[in-house]
């Protein structure tokens, strides 16, 4: 298949389209993967902290929906080593096509993945981390900005880290962080992107496993509407922001957003899952498993929120973004580049 959003990274993840879905820890289970990639999108599984036998579980409830490639989001600086080694030999005995890794660029992951026969895409939020990447051996960067809900990494705007990243290495670059429509598809790849990356556009569709209350908000939320901190740390490193949608709990912050230490956080229980306690503060987000105090959880969501007007499945979503990068690059003058 050839065209204007054919790209390289098609190739290399073998899917139709440069879409990404990010992998939500928790949010992106069997039925969101599988319903991206068997849209022509790339559909991931977050599995981060996961038992390896809830992830060979997963991965083999994806392949029982679609035969099209995904990949699985694993994150080595925020899980235990030892539990780490065991997700990521759950993976690679599965032979799942990729993985995606995040936050501090790590060496021997990096490694063990691509010689265990999977293709390596990381996600960075500075040139730094994304030379690091591609010393290191990966495949593809995923470059993020500010903009992106969920863990932010980066410091800049997606329009001006992307172009910055893209200059820098060799490898495929993949835009994310405000990407959540065909127009910025069509942005992506003129400032040299290869492809986007999408978390709060997939979180709110019929198969995410994102709680309703949290799905609705997204929905309700304008891009004024989010809030860059570091309060939510209970299960991460220090010094990890998130973007979320602003609530009660954030309010009560003031300008106290930043210097919370996730050692030093009181663990004051307000939901559970299933018999496991959820904590004030916790990255947990609201999840359909979940009882209890909802809406003081992390409801993790970037500025593109603004751009979500209703729940609707997640081929929809796929479809419309391929719709409207065609006409907006059918729409350019012929000297851009993107007109082929």
């Amino acid at each position: 298949m050839s065209g204007p959003l054919h790209t390289p990274v098609c190739d290399l993840l073998g899917c139709r389209h440069p879409i990404l879905q990010a992998g939500m820890g928790g949010v992106a289970r069997s039925e969101l993967a599988a319903a991206v990639s068997a849209a022509g999108g790339f559909g991931c599984l977050g599995m981060v902290r996961e038992r390896p036998e809830m992830i060979r579980r997963e991965i083999d409830a994806v392949r029982a929906r679609t035969d099209r490639p995904f990949g699985v989001n694993l994150i080595p600086a925020a899980t235990d080593k030892s539990l780490f080694e065991e997700e990521l030999a759950a993976c690679l005995e599965a032979r799942v096509q990729a993985l995606v890794f995040f936050w501090d660029v790590d060496d021997e992951a990096i490694a063990r993945a691509g010689a265990g026969g999977a293709r390596v895409l990381y996600q960075v939020g500075s040139v730094a981390d994304a030379c690091a990447a591609e010393a290191a051996g990966a495949d593809a960067v995923i470059a993020q900005g500010l903009e992106a809900g969920g863990h932010v990494r980066g410091t800049v705007s997606s329009l001006v880290l992307l172009p910055q990243v893209a200059r820098a290495v060799d490898l495929p670059v993949i835009a994310s962080g405000g990407f959540a429509s065909g127009a910025g598809l069509a942005a992506a790849l003129a400032l040299g992107a290869q492809g986007i990356h999408c978390g709060t556009a997939f979180l709110a569709t019929e198969e995410s496993f994102a709680h309703d209350i949290h799905k609705r908000r997204v929905v309700e939320a304008g891009s004024g509407d989010t809030v860059h901190t570091d309060a939510y740390a209970i299960n991460w490193p220090p010094n990890a922001p998130v973007r979320v949608l602003r609530n009660g709990e954030t309010d009560a912050l003031g300008h106290r957003l930043f210097g919370h230490h996730p050692d030093r956080i009181e663990k004051v229980e307000i939901a559970e899952e299933e018999g496991r306690p959820i904590y004030l503060w916790s990255t947990d987000s609201p999840l359909r498993a979940m009882t209890g105090d909802l809406d003081r959880l992390a409801h993790f969501a970037g500025q593109s929120a603004g751009l979500v007007e209703c729940v609707e499945p997640a081929a929809a979503v796929v479809g419309r973004m391929v719709r409207e990068a065609s006409e907006a690059i059918a729409g350019l003058p012929r000297d851009t580049g993107l007109r082929r």
